[in-house]
């Protein structure tokens, strides 16, 4: 049954008396609000200003890129022999994509557990691992990949190391978080029947947190894929030099195929990785919209 208004009244005041602080907040908490705002807006105008942002040069840039995309028209590899040179680069840059992320994540998952709370062998131990971890994940990949470069040379061992580097940080944190969000009570059960502290991790922990980073590391194949095309413009290997070249050379049409290449590599991880991850969840896989 509906309610009558004069009960929704009421039932509205009363709100209103229990809860003063949300339908009439103090000046004090409006001042803040309006100064935060006016803060953030200033910070963006200043930012605009800052960074010479033109709306003519915006104007003019769309209009070229219209002109570039015209003359990508239609993607053309330029020769038989030049596009099996691309699907090799494209092998290579999913190669790296793929050791790259596996090494990362055979080497973060110990570290994990010596950075997660529950998990570490003690405070000391645990600041430190996290710190180290920030301190790898504070660099990009693309700064890893000069880095490496230098160590060992061009070519797709440079890439490897890169994305092993960039990614140990990154897995070591979020493996760190799984572990901590596990649940106590299979831990506990094993406590009570004199489990020892491996047993805890290796019966408690693990068969909770496996489908969850086997999840992330599939995840960031797929992101590695595009990371990868990116350091190999510096020379780390792969599909990024030839796509550097071809614009170089203005070769919008080559350009063009390998931008198609990527994307179509790109689409088909992550569709095996969205059925790896449901499968190994063991979550039903959603229709595509």
């Amino acid at each position: 049954m509906n309610r009558s208004p004069k009960l929704a009244v009421q039932d509205l005041h009363a709100l209103k008396s229990r809860h003063a602080a949300v339908f009439a907040p103090s000046w004090t908490t409006r001042s803040a609000t309006i100064a935060t705002v006016a803060v953030l807006a200033g910070l963006f105008v200043f930012g605009f200003w800052r960074l010479d942002f033109s709306f003519a040069k915006l104007v003019s840039g769309i209009g070229q890129l219209g002109v570039l995309i015209w003359l990508m028209i239609p993607p053309d590899p330029g020769s038989w022999a030049r596009f099996v040179t691309f699907l090799g680069a494209l092998a290579e840059t999913v190669a790296i994509a793929f050791l790259g992320t596996l090494l990362a994540a055979l080497i973060a998952f110990p570290i994990g557990f010596v950075a997660a709370r529950n998990t570490t062998v003690n405070r000391i131990v645990r600041f430190a691992s996290r710190r180290v971890l920030d301190g790898i994940r504070g660099i990009d990949t693309l700064i890893w990949a000069l880095l490496w470069i230098n160590v060992v040379g061009l070519g797709p061992f440079a890439g490897v190391l890169a994305i092993m580097t960039a990614d140990i940080g990154t897995f070591g944190k979020l493996f760190s978080e799984a572990i901590e969000a596990a649940d106590r009570k299979p831990v506990e059960g094993i406590v009570s029947t004199g489990g020892a502290r491996l047993h805890q991790i290796r019966f408690g922990v693990l068969p909770q947190v496996l489908p969850v980073i086997a999840g992330q590391v599939l995840y960031f194949f797929e992101s590695n894929t595009r990371s990868s095309t990116i350091i190999g413009i510096v020379g780390a290997g792969g599909i990024g030099l030839h796509l550097a070249e071809q614009i170089r050379t203005l070769e919008w049409q080559a350009v063009s195929f390998l931008v198609i290449m990527i994307l179509i590599t790109v689409a088909v991880i992550d569709a095996v990785s969205v059925r790896l991850r449901s499968a190994i969840i063991g979550r039903p896989q959603r229709a595509a919209a």
